[in-house]
């Protein structure tokens, strides 16, 4: 049996120039067999969007660490269905404080991983998804 390569993209939205969480977690992913693309910072939603479609992904990663979470990630998933990519799974991680957790998933991400989050439960919740 073949197992499909997960390809997911790291995105760094807006203002925000922290960027170590992002490199970080590329390399875990990485190193857990996944192809990753990582955009850089100070990406507009326009702009993860076009790499999303060029590379093919599967999930789009946003690392947030500016509080504008929820203004980001309700601009990007409603782009997705817009360009009817809902087939992306959109998570999201960085400074995310408990009581937007909720928030964030009814909108429709799919995962939320704040700072501090194992990687020995991100890398199996995103395995999980595809």
């Amino acid at each position: 049996m073949v197992s499909k390569t997960i390809k997911i993209l790291v995105a760094k939205p807006g203002l925000d120039g922290h960027d170590r969480g992002a490199k970080i977690i590329a390399l875990a992913l990485r190193d857990a067999g996944m192809e990753v693309i990582y955009t850089g910072l100070h990406q507009s939603i326009d702009q993860i969007i076009s790499v999303a479609i060029q590379e093919a992904v599967d999930i789009i990663g946003l690392s947030i660490m500016t509080g504008a979470h929820m203004t980001i990630c309700k601009k990007l998933i409603n782009k997705l269905q817009e360009k009817e990519m809902s087939d992306v799974h959109v998570v999201v991680g960085g400074v995310i404080p408990k009581q937007d957790i909720a928030k964030l998933k009814e909108i429709g991400v799919k995962g939320v991983f704040p700072n501090g989050t194992p990687f020995k439960e991100i890398i199996p919740s995103i395995q999980a998804m595809v």
